[in-house]
């Protein structure tokens, strides 16, 4: 009965969130508009959507006959193209197509050009269009953060710094002294990050070199010297983890990127707690600095940008206590009004008492032997708070002490990514799980049952609120099984698996490119031969290249709404949603069974130049300007999703592009088509030393990688 209350309350919590996030009211308009009211963004008149998401429509109807391919492959037309071995042959006769790992592709291009120069026909996977998707985030992403925010930071951080040691001089000898020395040293920490050669105010010089040492060294949980200040060190003692400052991602090789990531991080972590009357002074002080001049638009340009890019903060907020504060107060209080106690600020308390709690929780935190109360120890504010995902939010559930012991009396202290589409409703991600033993756990199933239950009731326009809930709402066809009519080798249990490693991939490339900003859960083109038939094939998913298409367009919008697009990178979009719409279109007519266009298959023939120059296009802001910069620039990435407070980390990571071989009908006879799919790793690590892709790709490079998923042996061949 008491779980049931639990589940109960925090499916609650994570229903109002949304109906915040997306302006919805759910079953209770009521009840929406007073969560909705304390979610509020700032500055109202700019806090509407960047762009809005705009349907591409569908249009087919399966009619493909099934077939077999016959043992030897002997009605395989071209079957003397390949070398295959003795089990590769064999998958491939039994699922019509076959994976095959290699490790010379570093790129999705590689494979395509290699497949018009031979030529072979090529198999255009929704893989290789997810990654391009990939590297356009990740550089729009980068480049708004280096040429934009970088800037708005470091002013933003001067200035608050400078509001800081304003009220400190004010409010010395006051009960109020050691939240404003607090503040001087939150932001001469961000300042110092950003700027090594700041000065540091004299007194918070001891704690700021403190916090410092602690970020430079990786140093992992430790007691926060900067946010204990002032109080007693006991279980009550704030601590941080401080392994979340290796700068990660597209952070790690670039100078400015690495002091931005370290600022943000720190932003967007350190938790002024609401349970401690002094976090919430400084909370307090920190927002009314910020109501200062252009504090607060400086904020909102950081903030916004990045809300489009990822979502909202799952924290409470500034716009949440200055709300708070015009309530209790006025507006236009000021410092001596806020600092003055009494009743006015026993009202703000109990008001910031009723405001909705973090879903996820980023911090470490006791067992709850020792600290039952979760929501108590988490919540409150934070200056720029990472952000709320609904993958982190799934995590959440999954992991003790959402979930209880198993039989063997073990904990599950970190997630599986298979979790995720599990959640989106697959019963075969669920079969997997199932039988390795990871659905086991009390409470497991009963959550996951609710998740599911929440997830299918959400809408379109909560799907794509932003672009990483359109990220993953354009993988979401993934899911979707294929009956009569498809490809015959869609129609096993081996390509429902392959869909599956495609799935948690992206979504794997996702993380690395949020790394940054989403809230991690803490558990407890080529020339060819003449006479050669190459025409190839397009992997059908009409509604994943459909909203793929949506989303470069959506992604497109919201940037040049806020005149962070520049003109090469406008066209570069252009083009990508223009081939989305054409695989889309392709796809409907393999389905339908009608026959392509000489120029649709001439744009299947030159899908590996085109990938190419997106590549190209995607990293010329690092300074790749050709191919030959491939061993330098794989497509390989990690990235550390979830956190075991005791000494372990959930990594996932993509490797090389393994080769499929895929048997296809054109013109009513068959042939062997070749491809490109993503290789993805799920592991756990060490705590103080997450990953960065440089260290991932030496252990790819030195054959130390872990295993391949032992389910992906249905469709990969040894």
């Amino acid at each position: 009965m008491q779980r049931t209350g639990i589940i109960g309350i925090w499916m609650i919590s994570l229903l109002l969130l949304v109906a915040t996030l997306t302006g919805c009211s759910g079953n209770s308009g009521q009840v929406g508009q007073q969560y909705a009211s304390g979610k509020n963004e700032i500055l109202v008149a700019q806090a509407s959507a960047f762009a809005t998401y705009k349907d591409v429509p569908v249009d087919f109807s399966p009619a493909l006959e099934h077939y077999k391919v016959e043992p030897g492959l002997d009605n395989v037309t071209n079957k003397d193209m390949f070398r295959f071995s003795p089990e590769s042959k064999q998958l491939l006769t039994e699922n019509g197509f076959v994976v095959v790992p290699n490790q010379n592709y570093r790129e999705f291009f590689m494979i395509y050009e290699i497949n018009s120069y031979d030529p072979v026909p090529s198999f255009i996977t929704t893989d290789s269009m997810l990654h391009n998707y990939h590297l356009f985030f990740n550089h729009l992403l980068r480049v708004t953060e280096k040429e934009k925010l970088a800037t708005e930071l470091k002013e933003l951080t001067v200035a608050m710094l400078s509001a800081s040691e304003k009220q400190y001089t004010t409010l010395k000898g006051s009960a109020w002294e050691n939240a404003a020395r607090r503040n001087l040293g939150f932001f001469a920490v961000a300042g110092k990050l950003l700027d090594p050669q700041m000065a540091v105010p004299a007194q918070v010089k001891q704690e700021v070199q403190a916090e410092l040492r602690l970020i430079e060294k990786s140093a992992g949980i430790q007691n926060s010297p900067l946010m204990n200040m002032g109080q007693k060190l006991n279980t009550e003692t704030l601590q941080e983890d401080y392994s979340q400052y290796i700068p990660r991602g597209h952070y790690a090789t670039d100078k400015m990127l690495q002091s931005y990531f370290k600022a943000m991080m720190w932003y967007g972590r350190m938790t002024f707690r609401l349970k401690s009357e002094d976090e919430t002074k400084s909370a307090v002080l920190m927002t009314l600095a910020l109501g200062e001049g252009n504090n607060g638009q400086k904020w909102d340009k950081i903030y916004q940008p990045t809300k489009f890019f990822v979502g909202q903060a799952d924290d409470l907020s500034y716009v949440q206590y200055q709300e708070l504060l015009n309530k209790t107060y006025g507006s236009g209080a000021g410092l001596q009004d806020l600092t003055s106690g009494g009743k006015q600020w026993e009202a703000f308390i109990e008001a910031a008492a009723k405001l909705e709690p973090p879903v996820i929780n980023s911090i470490p935190i006791y067992n709850e032997e020792i600290q039952p109360d979760r929501e108590k120890e988490i919540k409150g504010f934070r200056f720029m708070g990472q952000r709320f995902t609904l993958d982190a939010a799934i995590f959440q559930r999954l992991v003790y002490r959402d979930v209880e012991e198993n039989s063997q009396g073990e904990r599950r202290m970190l997630p599986r990514s298979l979790d995720i589409p599990v959640a989106l409703g697959s019963k075969e991600a669920y079969a997997i799980l199932e039988a390795e033993g990871e659905t086991q756990y009390e409470g497991y199933t009963d959550n996951m049952h609710k998740i599911q239950q929440y997830i299918d009731g959400l809408d379109k326009k909560t799907w794509t609120q932003n672009l990483y809930w359109g990220w993953l709402y354009t993988v979401e066809p993934l899911l979707q099984e294929r009956g009569a009519g498809y490809p015959s080798f869609m129609q096993n249990q081996a390509w429902t698996r392959k869909d599956l490693n495609n799935l948690l991939a992206s979504w794997t490339e996702l993380k690395h490119d949020t790394i940054l900003y989403a809230k991690q859960v803490y558990a407890e083109m080529g020339g060819g031969m003449i006479g050669v038939d190459d025409r190839g094939y397009v992997e059908p998913n009409p509604y994943l290249y459909a909203r793929l298409a949506a989303l470069v367009d959506m992604t497109r919008e919201g940037l040049t709404s806020r005149e962070l697009l520049a003109q090469q990178d406008r066209e570069s979009l252009d083009r990508l949603e223009q081939l989305a719409l054409s695989l889309k279109t392709i796809s409907e007519k393999e389905l339908n069974n009608v026959p392509l266009t000489d120029a649709e298959y001439e744009l299947i023939r030159s899908y590996g130049g085109q990938l190419e120059h997106f590549w190209l296009e995607a990293l010329g802001d690092t300074g790749v300007d050709h191919r030959s910069a491939i061993e330098d620039n794989p497509a390989a990435l990690v990235a550390d999703v979830a956190t075991d407070p005791n000494g372990r980390v959930l990594e996932e990571a993509t490797g090389h592009i393994f080769e499929i071989y895929a048997v296809i009908p054109v013109d009513g006879s068959l042939r062997v088509a070749r491809g490109g799919v993503y290789s993805h790793y799920e592991f756990s690590w060490p705590l103080e030393d997450r990953l960065t892709d440089e260290k991932w790709h030496d252990l790819l490079d030195s054959g130390q990688a872990p295993s391949l998923a032992g389910w992906t042996k249905t469709y990969i061949a040894p």
